[in-house]
């Protein structure tokens, strides 16, 4: 879970800017994303695969 601490003297903004930079870091929406829908494990199995194959080139 990521959280912020707004700063005495911090605008809203920069702290919400924080917050995303935090997100992003964490992977927090990849993950979300890659719950969204369900997979077919012999999909997922074909996704790891190909990126296991692209990595080796």
């Amino acid at each position: 879970m990521a959280t912020v601490r707004v700063g005495k003297d911090e605008s809203l903004d920069s702290a919400l800017r924080r917050f995303k930079r935090q997100v992003q870091r964490s992977g927090i929406l990849v993950e979300a994303k890659r719950h969204e829908h369900y997979e077919k494990p012999s999909d997922r199995r074909r996704r790891k695969a190909a990126k296991r194959a692209r990595k080796a080139r």
